[in-house]
């Protein structure tokens, strides 16, 4: 298969990731359709994609016509079977690995042989996920950052049987939809999260011990590290039940103490404060 035989692309899960990569994917000409378990949740996903449209319109970077082209790009069901009809299925659900799994057994069932998997996880074993289905070598790791639209870059990750036709294939097909590839092996957490979850979890750490106040830890890296956000605060925009499920990820499969996440974080988690989408994290949202 070549990049301009991929016509048609099925993203399963329509939260703020699915989303994105839908909305990326129909502004560069292909045909999507998000599948989620429920109407509702596929709507206020549509929504969100309309209200991006719309962001960039006002900036002057799309036009008018090209939104609603883009918007009619895109289909919705809640059948995952609709997949069938896609040449590239990718899976965006929550981090979890069971869930994924029954996923990409089901996609197996339900899609021809020759159809591409990939999934966006953000830590979970490509190798394992790929093991559950009989596509092995047409399996890979699509790994967007948040916002996808704004974001350049996809980490494809390498199952241990991901052909070399299947790596070139998403490469090329990164690079259309103006993203940058890169390639990494799979390992728990990937280049993205072994580097950057560590640093989150240290900050929590640190705000939990009392060394400086949320406002002052994320400061102290903008201004001094110039990072474009402190940690602390792109915890809340990442999702701080990611973040621990990310650290979880990491801890088991890596083995190493350093990974362990704050009792902090867990507790917020469980208290319900996830970050922006809940409205409370590190900060409150209104």
């Amino acid at each position: 298969m070549k990049v301009e035989d991929i016509k048609k692309v099925t993203v399963i899960g329509s939260g703020t990731m699915g989303n994105g990569i839908a909305q990326v994917f129909a502004s560069c000409g292909f045909d999507v359709t998000v599948v989620d378990l429920k109407q509702e949740f596929l709507d206020r996903a549509f929504s969100n994609i309309t209200k991006s449209l719309e962001r960039i319109v006002k900036k002057g970077a799309l036009s008018e016509d090209d939104k609603n082209s883009t918007l009619k790009k895109i289909k919705t069901s809640t059948d995952l079977d609709s997949a069938k009809e896609s040449q590239l299925v990718i899976e965006a659900v929550t981090e979890n690995l069971e869930v994924k799994l029954d996923i990409f057994r089901r996609l197996e069932a339900a899609c021809p042989p020759e159809v591409v998997f990939a999934s966006n996880t953000s830590s979970l074993p490509i190798t394992q996920l790929a093991a559950s289905t009989k596509r092995a070598d047409k399996f890979i790791g699509m790994h967007f950052m948040n916002p996808v639209p704004m974001m350049k870059l996809i980490e494809l990750i390498r199952g241990i049987a991901t052909s070399d036709e299947t790596y070139a294939l998403i490469s090329d097909l990164s690079r259309k939809l103006g993203k940058t590839p890169v390639e990494v092996n799979d390992f728990p957490g990937f280049i993205a999260n072994r580097i950057l979850m560590p640093m989150i979890n240290e900050a929590i750490y640190a705000h939990m011990e009392g060394v400086g106040t949320v406002e002052a830890i994320d400061e102290v890296m903008r201004l001094g590290m110039n990072h474009p956000m402190g940690p602390l605060q792109l915890a809340d925009f990442i999702g701080l039940d990611v973040c621990l499920s990310i650290l979880e990820v990491l801890h088991s499969g890596l083995g190493d103490p350093k990974y362990r996440p704050c009792p902090l974080l867990r507790k917020m988690v469980q208290a319900g404060y996830l970050g922006r989408k809940s409205g409370r994290g590190f900060y409150t949202y209104p």
